[in-house]
């Protein structure tokens, strides 16, 4: 392998781990639009001011599924338990928390039908996004292998022929994911 033959393999796994990183990203946000049925993946975000600080709700409790559309917000320290209500009403979800002084029970209503499509116009917005950055990612990768100095054409439109192999991979995967998140919206 020569030292362009070596270049070229960095910027193709450069290329790919960035690729992979826009997936991964998509993937976490479409995990945080509510379905209608109960995850904690909807909390990921969400903060709690506990202990003087903004810490995640996550690190301050565990969660459980009882039923499909009820959670259970279990806190490690009761002291929390009104602080996390109150971030669960402010987060705008949606969600009526009930509080019986040791757990947050809380219950999903069945999302409209004019709900559900518009949710799916988001996760299509996020889908989208995440493409334009895979897409931006082979815009760089591109650059990178033309401004290489000593590597002939044909190499170059090798890698190139790699690097679009890659980002359709990965689109792919957005893809798939999109499509698995829209099919749990519409799901009733």
């Amino acid at each position: 392998m020569t030292v362009n033959d070596e270049e070229i393999e960095l910027i193709l796994l450069d290329a790919g781990e960035k690729m992979e990183g826009a997936v991964s990203h998509a993937r976490r946000e479409f995990s945080t639009v509510r379905t209608g049925r109960a995850s904690s993946a909807l909390f990921e975000r969400l903060t709690v001011e506990a202990y003087g600080v903004e810490m995640k709700l996550q690190e301050l409790a565990s969660f459980s599924v009882p039923e499909a559309r009820q959670l259970i917000v279990t806190p490690h320290d009761i002291a929390n338990l009104d602080a996390i209500e109150k971030a669960i009403i402010n987060s705008n979800m949606g969600l009526s928390p009930s509080n019986d002084g040791r757990i947050i029970r809380l219950s999903f209503p069945m999302l409209t039908e004019e709900r559900r499509r518009d949710l799916a116009k988001v996760v299509g917005g996020m889908a989208e996004e995440a493409k334009q950055r895979v897409n931006g990612v082979r815009r760089s990768a591109r650059k990178e292998l033309e401004d290489l100095d000593g590597v002939s054409e044909d190499d170059v439109r090798g890698a190139e022929t790699q690097l679009d192999a890659l980002k359709d991979d990965f689109i792919g995967m957005i893809d798939a994911a999109q499509a698995q998140k829209e099919e749990e919206l519409l799901e009733v």
